[in-house]
């Protein structure tokens, strides 16, 4: 198992990051903790991302990933150009990923994401227990010259602490770029609270086939978090229950 303590490395990994306005703004605001307070829109955001090759990363490993939050008020990234987000999911393909995050707080899940690009179009699709649970299609370019640089801010919850920590990045989007379709499939599911409204409207968004990040060393303790109550074997998914892991908050 990695040390949760020791930064990690990630380079050159195709990545599909956007935000939008959800159908169900109560609901979403409902996932935030208190301590933290969500964006007055309720928007929400999306990273699916694949490191197709262990020689990407200083430790992970190949692997896919994809994460969803809420994006926050009063608690930037870095630079002030990025607000702060709330994880409230996060779906890896990698074991050796899921016990690094979830010992940093991550509400971590098993399962896969896809990237596919065909010409202009771009398919991606995030799959738990073997069933699609987010699939996005959209209409890409050429990557140009431009870089897109800076930090992001995420905050978890472990311990009874929330957890805050900054994220430097450095990508390579594409251009032209354009959201057509984001989709949640499964009704069921407690990621269906984060669904988009209709007509679909996207904050921010691009498309990267070279994007890189780190994992800082250390994390920050922002507050000491309310007292959540215990769930029942019941309620944990079924993908954390079969992993062994906790499954975080």
């Amino acid at each position: 198992m990695l040390d949760p303590a020791a930064p990690q490395l990630v380079v050159n990994s195709r990545t599909l990051y956007f935000s939008w306005l959800p159908a169900d703004p109560d609901a979403v605001a409902a996932l935030v903790p208190p301590g933290l307070c969500p964006r007055p829109d309720r928007q929400v955001f999306l990273n699916q991302y694949i490191v197709d090759d262990e020689t990407q990363t200083s430790g992970f490993g190949a692997y896919s990933l994809t994460y969803l939050g809420v994006s926050l008020l009063g608690v930037d990234a870095p630079g002030g150009l990025n607000a702060g987000g709330w994880w409230t999911h996060y779906v890896s393909s990698s074991r050796r990923v899921r016990e690094y995050a979830v010992a940093r707080g991550a509400p971590v899940l098993a399962g896969r994401t896809r990237i596919e690009v065909n010409g202009e179009d771009l398919l991606s699709e995030t799959e738990i227990d073997g069933t699609t649970v987010i699939r996005a299609r959209c209409r890409v370019g050429e990557t140009g010259h431009a870089i897109s640089s800076g930090h992001h801010r995420y905050f978890t919850q472990r311990d009874g602490q929330l957890l805050s920590s900054a994220y430097p990045f450095v990508a390579e989007p594409v251009a032209p770029f354009e959201i057509e379709s984001l989709e949640f499939l499964q009704r069921n599911h407690p990621m269906y609270a984060l669904r988009p409204a209709n007509p679909l409207t996207i904050g921010f968004g691009y498309y990267s086939p070279r994007s890189s990040f780190a994992y800082p060393g250390g994390l920050s303790v922002y507050r000491v978090a309310a007292p959540e109550p215990t769930r029942p074997l019941h309620q944990v998914p079924a993908s954390l229950a079969r992993s062994g892991l906790p499954s975080g908050s």
